[in-house]
């Protein structure tokens, strides 16, 4: 841990106690969901963990320091439409220097997660190869090859092609595990025909691949592939299609960089009159309580760490 990584209050006496910590991104609710379905989504995801016996660790920028653990009042600055930045871990420098706030993304949280011990997150889809464009690579791919822990996440985004990702993450060295499924959940549309070598059907098997791999100093992140609930998945015909429509209005609008995925997602939720904005705070729910749960399965590492 550095001075310029914060640790809050609740989360340090959890760590304290070894009592287990769950990670969770920002950027979730600072732009990948409008208000005020970024609030529910806060307190979804807050109280999912919590239920399954463990404690959020909601991580952000903050006062110049990357914090671990931003309490309630804290995460009401994140909430506020335009209020904070997107970070990547690449712009944590930049963001602690003006001081936030920032909201991290997979590979800021999951960066700075590792190095207050926390070790089991949760998020919704993670980044990828973008269609149409194998150049085009998330930052979060390259962090999950190199950062030690677990992430529970209903598999590549809907805006991504999922075969190239998961090519590039075999590059990588990065494990996927399917959640009671041998088939890659694809975010919004539950699961798509790309089969995954490995599963596990409990969360005390998925906390069991955790600890060999931290055992093991792999030191790279286990994504544990949690399909969206079946009563909200969309159908993957109309998630394409709707994806292809967003596309084509970024490229109409210019839209480009860090605002794409926020504005393709935001597009796909129009196209689909809200029914994936439905989907995608019951996936963040569901697996904000599977990783509480994997982390409340999960023994603290010998010495702490």
């Amino acid at each position: 841990m550095t001075a310029r990584i914060r640790v809050g209050e609740e989360v340090g006496a959890a760590r304290s106690d070894e009592r287990p910590v769950v990670a969770v991104e920002t950027s979730v609710i600072g732009q990948g969901l409008p208000a005020p379905a970024n609030v529910e989504c806060a307190r979804r995801m807050d109280r999912a963990i919590r239920e399954a016996g463990a404690v959020p660790a909601w991580v952000g920028v903050l006062g110049g320091d990357v914090v671990v653990g931003l309490s309630e009042t804290d995460l009401a600055a994140f909430s506020e439409p335009g209020r904070a930045q997107k970070v990547a871990r690449r712009d944590l420098p930049a963001a602690c220097a003006r001081g936030g706030p920032g909201a991290t993304t997979v590979s800021a949280t999951i960066w700075a997660a590792a190095r207050t011990g926390i070790h089991v997150g949760a998020t919704g889809g993670v980044g990828g190869v973008h269609l149409g464009n194998r150049d085009d690579v998330s930052a979060d791919l390259l962090e999950l090859s190199r950062t030690p822990g677990l992430l529970v996440c209903s598999g590549p985004k809907s805006i991504v092609d999922p075969s190239a990702t998961v090519e590039r993450l075999e590059e990588l060295g990065v494990s996927l595990i399917g959640y009671r499924t041998g088939r890659l959940s694809h975010f919004l549309a539950g699961e798509v025909a790309i089969e995954v070598e490995h599963r596990v059907e409990t969360p005390g098997e998925a906390a069991a691949v955790l600890s060999a791999s931290l055992a093991l100093e792999v030191g790279s992140t286990v994504l544990l592939c949690n399909p969206v609930p079946a009563a909200v998945a969309l159908d993957p015909v109309e998630v394409a299609t709707a994806t292809g429509r967003a596309e084509e209005r970024a490229r109409a609008e210019g839209v480009r960089g860090r605002d794409l995925t926020p504005f393709l997602l935001a597009a796909i939720a129009e196209e689909t009159d809200g029914r994936s904005l439905d989907a995608n705070l019951a996936l963040l729910e569901a697996n904000a309580a599977l990783a509480g749960t994997v982390a409340a399965s999960t023994p603290p590492p010998v010495g702490g760490a």
